[in-house]
């Protein structure tokens, strides 16, 4: 080995001696990079992993503390329970990833399930029941899109607020302030049946319908945000709105989208509450535009837009039943059920800012370290 790090060695082909450069040890600094990389890879890894494993210690801990936490009929139970707050998260998922917020969701499920149930009560077809719903949602959904889009508003929060006094307002004069009774018998099964082919439930069953249609509407969403250049579409918007608009994408109408995607599916979640009551109220949505956007932010979604899954959606709703729903079984005042859900919204958020924080870190490190 010589002073300059170069190292003699013998090539078999030609048996002399060849003068060959070898690495130099890396510098103190560079060690302590490595390790810094390495370091905030693990880091971020498990942040990444915070929503699931918020759910996995919930479970644990509940399961300790209830003997029928993780009994069948109660599994069945949590899962009837988020059914409605998983399909206004799918919804207000695409939105917050676009860097909006859509606060009359609660408002509009109230109205899309008292129209459903008047044209259900007057006309007596479920055909047009369900499908007075789905528009309805879809309607309003479209309005607030417009509303944001071509009124040129600073913020979607102004249009979706007035929206929800609006939708709530409208809801309550067709409806007289009363519960309209009834519900067509499909939109009953959707909402309240279980499926006795799955075992363990006996005769009837303890795994709800209504998982099913969260099931297929995830499925739908998955496909639509890895498959479809709509779904990257929406990423970028939320990503870089400017850098978006260079690239040709059509900002404005993916914004107006999702609006309109966001209300249907708020019209699917007002078919699932007519079911579970069989009737529509125009109350039945109240404060559900609060769990929807408190289901997003603990899934790991950012209100700066760009970033959120629909995995970790489900699981943010997944989070808050599974909450109440052990309070409820320890016997816990139902008053601390919110308070505990926005000790987790805080947490989840304390995550992001923080997760936010290594990857500034993590990039940093990486232009550094970059030949």
């Amino acid at each position: 080995m010589t002073e300059r790090g170069e190292a003699l060695v013998t090539v078999p082909e030609e048996g002399r001696h060849q003068r060959v450069e070898s690495e130099p040890p890396p510098a103190r600094g560079e060690r302590r990079s490595l390790h810094g990389y390495r370091g905030l890879t693990v880091a971020l890894a498990a942040l990444r992993a915070g929503p699931p494993a918020i759910l996995m210690l919930l479970i644990v801990v509940l399961s300790v503390a209830s003997d029928v936490f993780l009994s069948l009929e109660n599994a069945g139970n949590v899962l009837k329970q988020s059914a409605v707050i998983c399909v206004l998260a799918l919804g207000q998922l695409l939105v917050i990833v676009t860097r909006g917020i859509d606060l009359s969701v609660g408002s509009n499920l109230s109205l899309s399930a008292v129209v459903g149930a008047l044209v259900w009560r007057d006309q007596g077809s479920a055909t047009l029941a369900v499908t007075a719903a789905l528009a309805t949602g879809t309607l309003v959904g479209l309005t607030n899109g417009l509303l944001y889009v071509k009124g040129r508003l600073p913020h979607p929060f102004i249009p979706t607020l007035a929206m929800l006094t609006a939708a709530s307002g409208l809801a309550l004069y067709l409806s007289h302030s009363e519960t309209i009774q009834g519900a067509p018998p499909v939109v009953n099964e959707i909402g309240a049946g279980r499926i006795a082919s799955i075992p363990g439930g006996g005769d009837v069953g303890w795994f709800p319908t209504a998982a099913l249609v969260v099931l297929a509407v995830a499925a739908v969403m998955v496909l639509v945000t890895r498959s479809l250049v709509w779904g990257r579409w929406i990423y970028a918007v939320g990503g870089n709105p400017e850098a978006a608009v260079r690239n040709g994408i059509p900002v404005q109408s993916v914004l107006i989208s999702v609006y309109v995607v966001c209300g249907f599916l708020a019209g699917v979640a007002a078919l699932l509450m007519m079911g579970k009551g069989d009737a529509g109220s125009p109350t039945s949505g109240a404060l559900a535009e609060l769990d929807a956007i408190a289901a997003v932010i603990i899934g790991g979604a950012s209100f700066l837009g760009g970033r959120g899954s629909v995995l970790n959606a489900l699981t943010g709703a997944l989070v808050i039943a599974v909450l109440r729903n052990g309070l409820n079984l320890l016997g816990i005042d139902p008053n601390w059920q919110y308070i505990a859900t926005g000790v987790v919204i805080v947490v989840a958020v304390e995550l992001d800012v923080v997760r936010g924080h290594l990857e500034s870190r993590f990039r940093s490190l990486q232009a550094v370290s970059a030949p």
